[in-house]
This record gives structure tokens, sequence and C-alpha cells, in this order.
């Protein structure tokens, strides 16, 4: 199958978040089966140029209507980590992608417009006509709504969309310009609640509205985060639409890469272990202690590993440094606020916390030391508020440490409570919590504790319960296959 990723970002050379790592991940997973796969992607200016191997130009005269005339682009082509990439380069005044970052102009919707617009006339010019074109959220919602009402009467008529939303809660909300910009014009056609009007505000246009309603099928990250978004408030208004077309919508779990997460050829641990010589773990747990100067004693240690954002329950965050200190417990935290007030916050913590040799707060991120964390840890925290899949906790198990997270999205289908899951006992791999504040965290907290010092073998059993799961991108890649056949034979 002739598959086309097209994304606003890809790791690890344009990575601002998970997303990146999902497009990855798939395209590697859906090249080994035997697919031919290429990837669309804008040419930042801050892309990481050095994990790109023979980058040149592929076709050097791109003209992309646009407002009525046309921007010349270059488009350049190199792998990525053996992957084929093709890289948009906009000659314009405009620079939508030389501005030193990825996302955060004012004018967004309008610089990922242009880029759906330019990588649909790429496909057109060079005669590439794949048989799945998968779009991966906002920034690209405009392909499947320019694929069916411009692009298909120019001879892409048999090319079908699969759309994932990542992330519900930036849905690519604007006005009517880019209808103008990109050529589709018709406000009073795609102003209709049943087109792109956003369910919100009659004046704006929905490029995630537009792309569930144009796809041929729309996926997001997790099978109960599927659910949330239909029946709870994180669909973000967007709730209507899901309902209306259930019938090619779902979800599917995100996967590893084993490849890099993995303590059995990790490079970044002193000491590498399988389910099958866990004693190993504990070297790596005497090296984390030494290498942030904690004590060594007979206790466990609990980690938060990420970044620092209201998504990811701070609060909770916040008060289980201090709870799992009261608890005879080592405290680690690892993480990187999305802005400075959140950083502030967590550095008064540091300081509060500085000279307790039981705790390590880590203001920044670092992928060494985060592999050593996983290793070493006993117990991982993830009270995310919402979390559509996280790669957090399916770490955690892999490296034999025990998630403890609130249930909710991709949380509630990876992690089953040791004590209240309906799982069989050798299935359950951790603890979950419901309720978001701090006696919701502290029940799960507690039994966690308890176990490690009341019943060490119970403990060790539940962490290798844990490493028995397979969270790589295998199953994923079967599920992405499926529909991607269903659709092609619709």
């Amino acid at each position: 199958m002739f598959i086309v990723e097209i994304a606003s970002e890809c790791a690890p050379v344009a990575k601002v978040g998970g997303l990146a790592d999902v497009v990855y991940g798939l395209t590697r997973e859906l090249s080994i089966r035997g697919n031919d796969v290429e990837i669309i992607l804008p040419k930042y200016d801050v892309m990481r140029y050095d994990q790109i191997w023979g980058l040149t130009v592929t076709y050097g005269d791109l003209l992309v209507p646009w407002y009525g005339s046309a921007i010349h682009c270059t488009v350049w082509f190199g792998f990525v980590h053996g992957h084929k990439c093709f890289f948009i380069d906009p000659h314009s005044s405009d620079n939508y992608f030389n501005r030193k970052l990825y996302y955060g102009s004012h004018d967004d919707p309008v610089r990922f417009a242009f880029f759906c617009k330019a990588a649909l006339e790429f496909l057109l010019k060079t005669n590439k006509r794949p048989n799945v074109i998968h779009c991966h959220d906002w920034q690209t919602g405009l392909v499947p709504v320019l694929l069916f009402e411009m692009y298909q009467s120019l001879g892409m008529w048999e090319q079908r969309v699969c759309f994932t939303i990542h992330n519900f809660k930036h849905q690519g909300v604007t006005g009517g310009e880019v209808l103008w910009a990109t050529g589709l014009g018709r406000p009073e056609y795609f102003f209709d609640y049943e087109k792109m009007r956003d369910n919100n505000n009659p004046f704006a246009l929905n490029f995630t509205k537009g792309a569930i309603v144009y796809s041929n099928f729309v996926t997001t990250v997790s099978p109960h985060h599927a659910w949330e978004t239909r029946f709870t408030s994180q669909g973000y208004g967007l709730e209507p639409t899901l309902e209306k077309y259930q019938g090619k919508y779902g979800g599917i779990l995100n996967g590893v890469e084993y490849d890099v997460w993995n303590p059995e050829i990790d490079r970044f641990i002193p000491a590498q272990y399988s389910k099958d010589s866990i004693e190993e773990k504990y070297r790596n747990k005497e090296a984390l202690r030494d290498r942030l100067w904690l004590n060594k004693n007979i206790k466990p240690v609990i980690s938060y590993i990420g970044r620092l954002d209201g998504q990811k329950g701070l609060d909770l965050i916040y008060h289980a440094a201090f709870f799992a200190l009261q608890r005879s417990a080592q405290f680690i935290l690892l993480g990187l606020g999305s802005n400075q007030e959140i950083n502030d916050r967590f550095g008064f913590l540091k300081n509060q916390l500085n000279d307790n040799p039981d705790c390590h707060i880590e203001i920044g991120f670092d992928e060494e030391l985060s592999h050593l964390i996983y290793a070493g840890s006993d117990m991982v925290i993830v009270p995310s508020v919402y979390e559509p899949c996280g790669l957090t906790q399916m770490i955690a198990l892999k490296y034999g440490t025990i998630p403890v997270v609130r249930s909710v999205g991709g949380l509630t289908n990876t992690v089953f409570d040791r004590d209240f899951s309906e799982k069989p006992w050798w299935e359950r791999n951790g603890y979950t919590f419901r309720d978001l504040n701090n006696q919701g965290i502290e029940s799960a907290m507690v039994r966690g504790i308890g176990l490690y010092f009341d019943f060490p073998q119970h403990f060790r059993q539940l962490m290798l319960n844990g490493m028995q799961y397979d969270f790589s991108w295998n199953h994923p890649g079967t599920h992405y296959l499926n529909i991607f056949e269903y659709i092609r034979h619709k």
C-alpha cells in the first residue's frame, strides 16, 4: 500500500510533543510491514537538520495557487532515520516556516492552510497517487476538505483520507480568510453548520471539524479517549459532530518505540535487564541515587517524568512530593514547565526540598537522565487532568516501574488497578484513582507504598505483570492498516 503521512511534526527532525513520536513510530511500523510510506512536512528553519540524511532539492518549481496568485516553493527530499521525507519550502515575504518556531504565530491557521494546499499540489504535480493520505491534528485539517472539494476534480479521485486527532483542545478555529487564500471560496457554503462552521461560533471556521466531516475515517489516540470526546466535555465542543459521524470514528492506542525505551538494550542505563533478570533493576536504583545524591535506604523511589503543564495535574504532582516523603518514600521530579510561571512554582518546591536527602527536583529535561529514572524508580505518578493516550505509563511498565495514574483517556486503557480491576490478578499492573484531588492520589499512592513495605514479593509480581505487556507499534500498526484497507475499498 502507498501511504502518505502529512503532518506538522515528525521525530526527531521536527518535534514539539507526542505527535512527532506517533508520526515517526507509525511510519516505521508500516514500512517494516512492506508498505511504501512517505512523509510530507513543512521545511522549518528550526528543524534538526543533523537528523536528515541526503537533503536535496527534489522539485524546484512548485507553484502553489494562493490568494488568486501563486507562491513559488521548493520541495526538498531527505531520509529521516531511513524514512522518506519531503519538506515544503515556500519562498514568500510571509516567511511561513522561517520564524524560529513551530507554532505560536498569530497567523498559524493561514500558515498551515498553505501547507495543506502545498502538500496536495505537490502530490498532484508529481503524479503521486497514494492509496491513503493520513493527516494529523488541526494543522492538516484542510487536506480532506481541499481533496474532496477541489483536488478530486483535478485527478485525485481515488485517494482516501484518515484523520487522527491527537489534541482536541487545539482545533484550528479561524475566520473566512483561508477560503479566499486556498481558492475554496464560497463562504456561504463552508460556513454551513454541516460543513466547517465552528459549533460554538457561527462566525468562525473549524479545521478539525472540517476534517471530521470530510475524512473517510477519523481516529484519536486511545479507545477510552474516543468515548470521552463523544460523551464528556473533552470533545471541546465537537461532541455533536463526533456523534453524527460515530460510524467512522474510533480510538487506536499509540505505541512505544521499544528500540528506544527498552531496559534490555537501553544504552543510557548502567545495568540492562528483563523480566527474567529483574534483580538487575536495583543496580539502576543505586546508580540513580548516586547520581542525584539521594540517601541509600530501604525506601521506594516514586517519580514524575514529563512536561509540567496544566493538563498533567500540577497540584497533584506538587502534593505527591510531600505525601511521598511523609510516607517514608523518596521522590524525584524531572520536568520542564510549559511557561515560566510553572517553572517558578516548581523552582520554589525545589528550594523547599533541596536539603532533603530523599528528594530531588530537576526543572528541565535530560533525555539520558529520564531513562535512568524510569529504570531506577519503583513507581511513577501520572495524575493527569486529561490524557488522550500517554506514553509515560507505557514506558514505565516496560521498565518494571509501577504506574500510579488517574483513570482517564489512554491511562484507563493501559493501567489496571491491583486491588479493584476486573482483570485477572496476573493482568493487573498498577494503581489507579478517579477523583481529581489530593485524597484521590493519596488513595493510590498509599496502597502502592504499603505493598512495597508489607508485601515485597507481591510488589515484585506487580512489576513483572507490567513488564509482560506489549505496547509496541505492532498492534496499532495492525489497526491502522485494517482501517486503511477498509476505506480503500469502501
